[in-house]
């Protein structure tokens, strides 16, 4: 079967547009020839900096005949389904119908089409002009005297030629003729511009490659990262050092590239002062060039460095590695002076006095003094939530509060979140905003803060992705759950949560993050808890400012009802207490409440999905989950044992047993049935009553108190011994007696059962 080449050369495309755009061109022909009606054995992309590749192969050679026919409307239908009939076939005129009789609806049109298969040349030929004109590239351009028409072509640069043959092995491919803006497509493809400039002629995918290859052009991008990197890693070697591996630096700079060169250039030992990060984000955001570091040493870098050059100089290149050297010395003398004024005094330091006093600094520090500096100049959080150094008020104050529940010195927290942001307003942020957090500790360790303040000030900001490693250092931990707690609450409080399609300020992240920090880091944290003091400590802000966006969110919550009286008191006693209660006023605990409980809603959403994510059933987290349940990794320990539980035989046994209870409760309930609010044993008629009396009050109390020590499996065990009685009880009592005593009173006993069950989950949500 016939094969197709198809090759857009152009101008340096973007190395970051180059592997998705060979994906797209793929997708839009391939999906187009089969709509059209051929088919293809397999199709492959490939891209270099200038040109974008397609090798379709076993590509059919016509399209088939087509012959159907479309039913249409009676003959005595109306004019307009008539007419709707005729353009969906095609038609011109009724007239090209036929009639067709049914013994029971009668006549009615039929529209016979035939459409002869067409040669794939004459429909490769029309399809990809149009893929080109409508290419989706991110940013495109027009060029030449045709750019002044409307409607000229646009490419991401200048297209200069179309290659496209097509035929089988056997014998010789055929050009597809067609033109697009005075571009005519051909067999000729041109080499690498210094090395190779002259035409080449092309028949077919395998001396195209061949043919590249020997003008100094690599078609396939990963056989240039293959050679990039290993020919990095041999000239690293034979000087003694390690190359420091970078994938998104590999497959960027193998998209500048058609035929890579390696060479190794240096710079002054001097520059070694400066940190790693520093040197390789300089180096590798500047010059796009990897480093190095002495062989066995993880900790230091080199002076030399590796870059990848798109030529054969005659000089084996040394002029290419001399001129980035001299390229790379002058962006490190201006990293260095960075890094040198960082650690100096600031200028301004008695203006800084009032600040430092505030947050307890000391202006002998340098990043103390950036600290100071960043309260002082009130740089800006967010316009409805105030200031940086506000915002690292309440964090620290959230910091030293979750600092004794995860574990850690309150003292530490607290200082590590003052200092977390510091390095904000520091130099080498300035020119690399990436470094934040990481330049932070560096600093901190050099004015001798303890190492935990250092790792928290770099790792507070993470995880920022599912794939992230999270922090394990309490004093990490409590400053990163604060740090995203406030960010939660606050754009809560401003009504600013994600929708559907936008989440501008990254709160999906950060929820995520928060769950991650608690459940992999088996911290138990009542959320409700966390989120009512900065939620408080917002509110009075706002009402102290004149501000309104917080009471018209917390408004707009109490409209939709999220929260009922009787719960907020339950929680407020449960969690809060009487000291707390009385620290509110009377309007705004209902909305800090109300606040608190959407944010949990948003909570629970994205810890279904982290779960969902590790295998968990989904019946099984609606079980656990209630709107108050605050301790993520209580839950995710539920679901776990849970799932466990289920999965032996009492499991199931004591699962039907269970929802049979709750069904025939629920429906009861439903048509009002009388439930006697207390179980009476004077009741009871059957031994299999007082059997499951007995084992009910039983379970309930071992579960209870296996629940109290967070064992949920010890929880599930307890409630196995329902089994047995609940099994018996249907099997020889009816609930609905006579008696309207007797049926209250076992009607009663079913519900003890669901509460009793319902300390752990629903039951009656789980699936089974």
């Amino acid at each position: 079967m016939p094969d197709l080449l198809l090759e857009l050369r152009s101008e340096e495309i973007p190395a970051r547009m180059q592997r998705k755009a060979a994906g797209d061109l793929r997708k839009m022909l391939t999906d187009s020839l089969v709509e059209a009606g051929l088919t293809y054995e397999a199709a492959r992309e490939y891209w270099t900096p200038r040109r974008l590749t397609l090798d379709i192969r076993g590509l059919t050679a016509r399209s088939k005949d087509i012959n159907e026919e479309i039913k249409g409307p009676s003959t005595s239908a109306p004019e307009q389904a008539v007419q709707g009939f005729l353009r969906k076939a095609g038609l011109s005129s009724i007239a090209e119908a036929h009639v067709h009789s049914d013994p029971k609806k009668g006549d009615f049109y039929v529209a016979h089409i035939s459409k002869p298969g067409r040669a794939a040349e004459q429909i490769i030929a029309d399809l990809v002009p149009d893929i080109i004109r409508n290419f989706p590239w991110p940013k495109s351009m027009r060029w030449g005297p045709a750019s002044a028409k409307p409607g000229s072509l646009r490419w991401v640069r200048p297209l200069q030629s179309i290659l496209c043959t097509f035929g089988p092995e056997t014998e010789e491919p055929v050009v597809v003729d067609f033109e697009i803006d005075g571009i005519r497509s051909g067999n000729i493809t041109y080499g690498h511009r210094f090395h190779a400039p002259d035409a080449i002629t092309v028949r077919r995918f395998d001396d195209y490659v061949s043919k590249l290859e020997a003008a100094k052009v690599v078609l396939d991008a990963d056989r240039r990262k293959e050679i990039i990197l290993a020919d990095a890693r041999n000239l690293a070697f034979a000087n003694g050092l390690d190359l420091v591996e970078d994938e998104g630096l590999l497959e960027e700079v193998s998209g500048l590239v058609e035929w890579p060169v390696v060479l190794m250039g240096e710079f002054e030992e001097a520059f070694l002062v400066i940190p790693a990060e520093v040197i390789r984000l300089t180096i590798r955001a500047n010059q796009k060039c990897f480093v190095t570091r002495p062989q066995g040493v993880d900790d230091a870098l080199s002076n030399r460095f590796i870059l990848t050059a798109n030529i054969e100089a005659r000089d084996g290149g040394k002029e290419i590695a001399h001129g980035n050297g001299k390229v790379v010395r002058a962006r490190l003398s201006d990293a260095l002076y960075f890094w040198t004024t960082d650690q100096g005094d600031l200028p301004d330091l008695r203006e800084l006095e009032a600040s430092a006093e505030k947050f307890g600094l000391d202006l002998k520090k340098p990043l103390d003094q950036r600290m100071a500096r960043l309260d002082h100049l009130g740089v800006t959080f967010h316009a409805k939530l105030g200031t940086q150094g506000e915002r690292v008020e309440r964090v620290k104050e959230l910091a030293e509060e979750l600092a004794p529940i995860v574990g850690a010195d309150p003292a530490l927290a607290r200082r590590a979140a003052v200092l977390a942001k510091a390095d904000l307003t520091t130099e080498v942020v300035g020119e690399f905003p990436e470094l934040q957090g990481v330049i932070g500790c560096k600093y901190a360790l050099l004015q001798g803060e303890h190492a935990s303040v250092g790792a928290a000030i770099e790792e507070h900001y993470k995880p920022q992705g599912p794939s992230d490693r999270i922090p394990t250092d309490p004093v990490s931990v409590a400053v990163a759950l604060a740090d995203k707690l406030d960010t939660l609450v606050g754009f809560w409080a401003i009504d600013e949560k994600p929708t559907g399609s936008k989440d501008p300020y990254a709160l999906r992240r950060a929820a995520l993050g928060v769950i991650r920090l608690l459940v992999e880091n088996g911290a138990n944290v009542s959320l409700l808890r966390s989120m009512m003091s900065p939620i408080l400590a917002a509110y009075m802000k706002f009402q102290r400012e004149g501000s309104r966006p917080y009471l018209e969110a917390a408004d707009r919550l109490a409209l939709a009802g999220l929260a009922t009286t009787t719960d907020r008191a339950e929680v407020y006693d449960r969690l809060v207490g009487q000291s707390g209660k009385e620290a509110f006023a009377e309007e705004t605990p209902e909305m800090a409440w109300r606040l608190s409980l959407d944010l949990l809603a948003f909570f629970h959403d994205r810890l279904k999905v982290y779960l969902r994510d590790q295998g968990a059933r989904h019946d099984l987290i609606d079980a656990v989950i209630t709107p108050q349940s605050d301790d993520l990794l209580q839950i995710v320990r539920r679901v776990e044992a849970l799932g466990s539980f289920l999965g032996t035989e009492d499991g199931k046994n004591l699962l039907a047993g269970t929802k049979r209870a709750a069904n025939i409760l629920a429906a009861e309930e439903k048509k009002k049935t009388a439930v006697a609010e207390t179980v009476e044993p004077a009741l009871f008629r059957a031994d299999t009553e007082k059997s499951l009396f007995a084992a009910v009050n039983q379970a309930e109390k071992q579960a209870g108190e296996a629940i109290q020590n967070d064992d949920f499996s010890g929880a599930l065990l307890a409630l196995s011994v329902l089994r047995e009685p609940v099994d018996s009880f249907f099997e020889h009592v009816l609930v609905n007696d006579e008696d309207q005593a007797v049926r209250a009173n076992r009607l009663a006993l079913l519900a003890r059962i669901r509460a009793a069950t319902g300390q752990v989950a629903d039951f009656s949500r789980i699936a089974g």
